[in-house]
C-alpha cells in the first residue's frame, strides 16, 4: 500500500480540529465555510484533500496550508518551548456544512 494509502487508512493526516473563537466565525462565515484542522508535519494538500474526503464525504473548494513556528515560552521563571503547528484551512462550496464532533 501507498504511504497516502498507509495515512488515510490510519487516519494521522487530520489529526483535529482547531475550535477558536475565530475559526468558529469562519466555519458559519456567509459566502463558504470554513474549517481548521492541525495536519501532520509532512502533509501535502492533496493528502489533506483525500483525508477530508474520506473521513467527511465532502469535496473541498480549496485548501491552504499554514505553518505556525515553536515559540519560547517562559513559566513561574522555568523556560521552555511551545510546539509549533501546522494548520489546513478547507473552503467548502457556499451552504455546505460538516459535522465535527
Amino acid at each position: 500500500m501507498s504511504k497516502i494509502g498507509n495515512q488515510l487508512k490510519n487516519g494521522i493526516i487530520l489529526m483535529a480540529p482547531r475550535i477558536t473563537e475565530k475559526s468558529t466565525d469562519l466555519a458559519e462565515g456567509g459566502k463558504s465555510a470554513t474549517y481548521v484542522f492541525e495536519v501532520a508535519k509532512g502533509s501535502t494538500k492533496t493528502e489533506i484533500k483525500q483525508a477530508f474526503i474520506a473521513k467527511y464525504k465532502a469535496k473541498p473548494v480549496k485548501i491552504n496550508v499554514i505553518n505556525l513556528p515553536s515559540k519560547t515560552v517562559v513559566r513561574r521563571g522555568k523556560k521552555g518551548v511551545k510546539s509549533g503547528v501546522r494548520k489546513a484551512l478547507v473552503f467548502l462550496k457556499a451552504g455546505e456544512k460538516i459535522e465535527i464532533m
